[in-house]
C-alpha cells in the first residue's frame, strides 16, 4: 500500500512500490520528477548572481573530486557560511533553471519528523555541467594576457632547420616528419595566439587615476624593453624563418606534407566502407589541412610584395606603436609628478573660484584676471595713434610711462559699434601671382620630364655605364635605386618596383663578382655594388 500524506506548506514526495512517486497527491514518473525548463545562463543576469556563480563553483569543484551529490549544509562549508535560509533559495532556483537536480534525501530519514521536512540531494545536470565549462572558457578567453613569446621563434627555425635536413634525403622517415610537422603547427599556433591576445591587452585603455605613481611608471618602463627585446628577437629569427622557408619549398616542402597526411590517413579510415576510397579522402583531407598550415606559416614571416606585407612585420610596427603610446603615458605620468601645468587640472580648479565667488562681481573680476580680457583690449586705436606707431621706434623694453599714449576711439563706447569711415578695402588682384605658379608648375613639369628622358634606359644597362647625371635627375636616381632595394624580397635577387607618381618602372638586379662602380655627379660620388638596371619611362607614349 502506498503512503500519501499531503504537508501544509511542503511538498512532500514518497517512494511508492511501483516505481512511481507522489507529489502533492499526484503520482508521477520519477524521470520527470526533476524535470525543468533549462536556462542554465538565467543566473548570471539574476539579481543575487555573485551567490549563484559561487554556488555553481562550488559543484564544478566538487565534480573534479569525484563527489557526485552534496547536501546544503555541504555546500555552505564550500563556501565557508551558514546554511541559511538564502542558500536554500538559491539552490531551489538554480534547480528551476535547470543547472542542479533534486533529489529526496530518504537516508538520514529517522523519525517522523524529519520525514515531513524537505531534504534533498543536489548535483550539476549536464545542462548546468556544459554552461560551467562555457562560462569557464569565456573568463579565460577574456582574462588572458597573452606573450610576446621568443623562444617559440627560435623552437620554430630550429624545427624548419630539422625538416630542411630532412628535406634533402632521397627517403626521409616519415614518422620524424610527421612529429616535426605537429611540433611546428602548435608552436606556431601558440606563437600566433600569444600575440595577437597581448597586442589586443595593449591597446586596450589604461585608466589610472589615484594609486601608486611610482609603480605604474616603472611598470611601463619594464613593459617597453619586453616588448624592445621581442621586436630585434622577431627581426632576427623572422628573416631566418624566411630565408628557411624558402629553401624548404625550393627542396620539395609538399612531399614531407603528404608524408604527414599519409600518416594521419592511416588513423582517418572509416569502417564498413572501401578501404582504398576513404583512405584517398582521408589523405586528400589531411594534405589539404597541412597546405592551408603552411600557407598561413609563410605568410606569417614572408612578405608576398610592398603592398602585402607579412604578419611578422604588421607585428612589429604594431609593437612599435604601442611602445610610442606607451612612453607618451610615461611622459605625461612623470609631467604629472615634477608639477608641470596640467591644463585640465588648472580648468577645475578655475571653475571651483567661480563657484566660491560671492557675487557677480567678483567673477567678473576673476574672469578679467584669469584670461586678460579687460574690455580696453575691445576698443579700437585712433589713426593718430597709428601713425605715432610707424613714425616712432620705441624699443621693447621702454616702460609704459616714457612710451607715447594710447589714444582709443570713444565711438565704441558712445554707440556701442565703431565703423571706420572711408572707401572700403579694394579686392586684390591676384592674377600675376597665380600665373606666377603656373609657370612655376609648368617649370617643374619640364624639369621632371627631362629627368626622366636622362634616367630612361635602352635595356639592362650596367650602372657603371650610366652617363652623368644633373643634380635633379641624380635625386631621382637616389629615390628609385632606394625604392627597388627596399622592395626586394628575402632570397631574391632581382626587384621591380614603380615610382610613387607611376611615371617611372626600375628592374634592380646584383651581378656577381661585379666589383664596386662610382657615379659622379655635381652632388659627390656615389658608391657601391656593381648592378643590373633597366629604367621605363611609362609616361612615354612614342
Amino acid at each position: 500500500m502506498p503512503i500519501h500524506t499531503d504537508h501544509p506548506g511542503h511538498r512532500v514526495v514518497f517512494p511508492l512500490r511501483s516505481g512511481y512517486l507522489r507529489q502533492n497527491g499526484t503520482v508521477i514518473d520519477p524521470s520527470q520528477a526533476n524535470h525543468r525548463s533549462s536556462h542554465p545562463f538565467a543566473h548570471l543576469s539574476a539579481p543575487n548572481a555573485p551567490l549563484y556563480r559561487q554556488v555553481l563553483r562550488a559543484f564544478a569543484r566538487a565534480k573534479e573530486r569525484f563527489v557526485v551529490h552534496l547536501r546544503p549544509e555541504d555546500v555552505a562549508a564550500e563556501l565557508k557560511r551558514d546554511s541559511d535560509e538564502q542558500l536554500a533559495q538559491a539552490l531551489e532556483k538554480l534547480v528551476e533553471w535547470g543547472n542542479l537536480r533534486a533529489d529526496a534525501d530518504t537516508g538520514r530519514v529517522t523519525s517522523v519528523e524529519d520525514f515531513h521536512r524537505k531534504r534533498f540531494l543536489f548535483q550539476l545536470t549536464a545542462a548546468g555541467h556544459a554552461a560551467e565549462q562555457a562560462i569557464a572558457f569565456y573568463e579565460e578567453a577574456i582574462g588572458r594576457r597573452g606573450a610576446l613569446q621568443s623562444v617559440a621563434l627560435g623552437d620554430i627555425a630550429g624545427q624548419l632547420q630539422a625538416l630542411r635536413g630532412l628535406a634533402k634525403q632521397a627517403d626521409p622517415d616519415p614518422v620524424k616528419v610527421h612529429l616535426l610537422l605537429l611540433s611546428l603547427a602548435e608552436r606556431f599556433s601558440s606563437l600566433a595566439d600569444n600575440a595577437q591576445a597581448f597586442m589586443a591587452s595593449l591597446r586596450r585603455a589604461i585608466d589610472f587615476s589615484d594609486g601608486d605613481v611610482e609603480g605604474f611608471v616603472a611598470y611601463k618602463e619594464r613593459l617597453i624593453d619586453y616588448i624592445n627585446r621581442f621586436i630585434a628577437d622577431l627581426a632576427n629569427s623572422g628573416a631566418r624563418i624566411a630565408v628557411l622557408l624558402t629553401e624548404l619549398e625550393a627542396h620539395g616542402h609538399d612531399r614531407l606534407l603528404r608524408l604527414a597526411a599519409r600518416r594521419e590517413a592511416a588513423d582517418a579510415v572509416p569502417e564498413g566502407t572501401d578501404e582504398a576510397e576513404a583512405y584517398g579522402r582521408a589523405e586528400a583531407t589531411a594534405h589539404a589541412s597541412w597546405e592551408n598550415r603552411w600557407h598561413g606559416l609563410k605568410e606569417w614571416f614572408v612578405s608576398r610584395d610592398a603592398g602585402r606585407p607579412s604578419q611578422a612585420r604588421l607585428l612589429r610596427q604594431s609593437a612599435v606603436t604601442a611602445i610610442k603610446q606607451l612612453l607618451d603615458a610615461v611622459g605625461l605620468l612623470n609631467e604629472r609628478r615634477s608639477g608641470r601645468s596640467d591644463r585640465s587640472a588648472d580648468f577645475r580648479a578655475l571653475a571651483r573660484w567661480f563657484a566660491e565667488a560671492p557675487d557677480e562681481q567678483a567673477m567678473h573680476r576673476l574672469w578679467r584676471a584669469a584670461f586678460g580680457l579687460s574690455p580696453a583690449r575691445h576698443l579700437t586705436v585712433t589713426a593718430e595713434t597709428l601713425s605715432v606707431w610707424k613714425e616712432g621706434d620705441v624699443a621693447p623694453g621702454t616702460s609704459w610711462r616714457d612710451a607715447p599714449p594710447i589714444r582709443i576711439s570713444p565711438q565704441l563706447r558712445m554707440t556701442g559699434s565703431y565703423e571706420r569711415r572711408g572707401k572700403p578695402t579694394r579686392i586684390q588682384d591676384r592674377s600675376q601671382a597665380r600665373r606666377l605658379l603656373l609657370e612655376h608648375a609648368e617649370r617643374e613639369a619640364l624639369e621632371t620630364a627631362a629627368a626622366r628622358a636622362q634616367l630612361r634606359t635602352d635595356g639592362p644597362t650596367l650602372l657603371s655605364e650610366l652617363d652623368v647625371l644633373d643634380p635633379r635627375a641624380f635625386r631621382l636616381f637616389l629615390a628609385l635605386i632606394g625604392d627597388a632595394l627596399a622592395a626586394r624580397l628575402p632570397g631574391e635577387t632581382g626587384a621591380k618596383v614603380v615610382s610613387g607618381d607611376g611615371s617611372l618602372e626600375i628592374r634592380l638586379s646584383p651581378v656577381p663578382d661585379g666589383g664596386q662602380v662610382e657615379i659622379r655627379t655635381v652632388d659627390g660620388v656615389l658608391t657601391g655594388p656593381e648592378h643590373l638596371i633597366e629604367i621605363t619611362d611609362l609616361m612615354d607614349v612614342s
